[in-house]
């Protein structure tokens, strides 16, 4: 093998170790970005239940309420 043929070899070696090193890299980011997508909806999900049982309990007080005025005499009796 030529010192020309074994320098071409050592280069595209080195390439190689480059781009594994950059696919672990992004590997290891997108797993962390995972984990921060799955813990967001998570969130998410439980905002939205939350949510949920508040506009039940408003509702059901804005009906309570309705029911007080009904109930009340008005002023002039």
């Amino acid at each position: 093998m030529t010192e020309s043929s074994q320098e071409k070899l050592d280069e595209l070696r080195n390439q190689l170790v480059e781009l594994q090193t950059q696919l672990a890299f992004q590997e290891d980011t997108l797993h962390a970005l995972d984990l921060v997508v799955t813990a967001q909806q998570q969130q998410m999900d439980k905002i939205l239940r939350v949510n949920s049982r508040l506009e039940q309990q408003v509702s059901e007080l804005a009906g309570w309420v309705d029911e007080q005025r009904e109930d009340e005499r008005p002023p002039h009796y």
